[in-house]
């Protein structure tokens, strides 16, 4: 469920309506609902309410200071993967010790960052990464909290370019080296194992490689303890996905992901750690945009709007499939079949094609749904075109958290060398 919603045959923000966001903001803009923020969250802590994991929030999905702020007052952690992440997660308040630290290419400069404020682990992705962790963490008089991520060559069945968890990728240890491994945390003095974890993809669909991924990781964990290692958590990942097209089959709800995870987990007598993104800021979110004309092709239509690829990555980069609605519910019921196209000159700036639609004019407000994570965040300038800005709504109120860019900022960034000025 989410907070957009018709009222009175206008899209409505909560209690704001779309058409008031466009007139003060302007178009593109993204638009987050607090509500929706809140109860993702909520909905997905009650599937583990017995268990009381750490959730830590991909901070990757949606790294807007307003939307972690408001995530970590529901008690939500993060999981970052850059030294950036970690500056916005530490600044929204977020304490080290729900702090989780991802990414198979962690610098020195982050692993001193994130020993300074005690993170609660580093998902340690490589052997050479693990030996660097151990020099970084004497030289500043720590002992690093380490969790290997295995890669348990489970096929995800997700989009090839968000699998993460087959053996072909380049995410995590190989599952067979994971004993050596954790034999050479021992030998190291300022790295200590503290737990397991993996994560297969993104967007999945049903719960079986869920499953089978961390039947194997529980397997490990067993194994490790055994041999001496006091590993005293787990960390599962996320990757959960949401409905984005109607038509295609529902993700399993956090109910369901919830009841197989404990029935998996048993009597292991190991905390969690969770890290869903897209589940909480996915459909909490749309791009609001108008359409600049109407073109009639030879054989098709389009509606080309002012939003582009630059500002939502997913359709042309994934072929990603976003619901498009007219933000005013229209009344005549005629209907097209239409191609939302943006500006940029590139044949993947496609919103949809072949979508049926109710027929649109030239300024006519569209809002492009599940835009919350990895919308804004994988935003670019191309094609010269400024970065949007974001809104969050709350109630019956709404704020700009992060203004638009102008043409002056973005030119500002680049600077002419001395041999070209005059």
């Amino acid at each position: 469920m989410d907070h957009f919603q018709y009222q009175d045959g206008q899209l409505m923000a909560e209690d704001v309506a779309l058409t008031d966001i466009a007139e003060q903001v302007g178009t593109p803009v993204y638009v987050y609902s607090t509500a929706t923020l809140k109860r993702h969250f909520r909905v997905f802590r009650e599937a583990f309410a017995t268990v009381n994991p750490l959730i830590c929030f991909a901070v990757k999905a949606n790294s807007n200071q307003a939307v972690l702020t408001t995530l970590a007052r529901e008690g939500a952690g993060a999981d970052v993967v850059s030294l950036g992440e970690l500056m916005r997660a530490t600044k929204a308040s977020i304490p080290g010790e729900r702090i989780v630290f991802s990414g198979v290419g962690k610098t020195d400069e982050e692993m001193e960052a994130a020993l300074r404020v005690d993170i609660k682990q580093f998902s340690v992705e490589s052997e050479a990464e693990l030996e660097a962790l151990n020099i970084v963490a004497g030289r500043v008089g720590k002992v690093a909290p380490v969790s290997i991520r295995v890669n348990p060559d489970v096929d995800a069945m997700t989009h090839a370019k968000i699998s993460t968890g087959k053996s072909e990728n380049k995410f995590g240890i190989a599952w067979q080296k994971a004993d050596a491994v954790y034999g050479r945390i021992k030998e190291l003095p300022n790295v200590k194992a503290v737990a397991v974890n993996l994560h297969i993809g993104s967007q999945l669909t049903k719960l079986e490689p869920f499953r089978e991924a961390f039947e194997r990781v529980l397997g490990l964990v067993r194994e490790l303890r055994a041999k001496g290692h006091d590993i005293k958590h787990v960390d599962l990942g996320g990757g959960l996905g949401i409905p984005y097209d109607p038509a295609a089959a529902t993700p399993p709800a956090p109910s369901a992901y919830g009841e197989m995870i404990l029935e998996v987990m048993g009597d292991m007598d190991c905390d969690i750690i969770l890290e869903p993104g897209r589940l909480i800021a996915g459909n909490a979110g749309l791009l609001l945009t108008r359409t600049i004309y109407e073109k009639q092709g030879e054989n098709r239509t389009f509606y080309i709007v002012d939003a582009a690829m630059n500002d939502l990555a997913r359709p042309a980069m994934y072929d990603a499939y976003h619901a498009i609605v007219p933000v005013t519910e229209p009344s005549d019921g005629k209907t097209v079949t239409a191609d939302f196209v943006g500006p940029v000159c590139e044949s993947s700036d496609v919103f949809a094609r072949d979508r049926k639609t109710p027929a649109l004019k030239s300024g006519d407000l569209v809002a492009i749904k599940s835009a919350g994570a990895y919308g804004a965040v994988m935003a670019s300038t191309y094609n010269s075109r400024p970065l949007v800005p974001e809104v969050l709504v709350n109630g019956n109120t709404f704020e700009v958290i992060r203004r638009r860019q102008s043409l002056e900022d973005l030119l500002a960034l680049d600077s002419i060398p001395s041999w070209l000025e005059d």
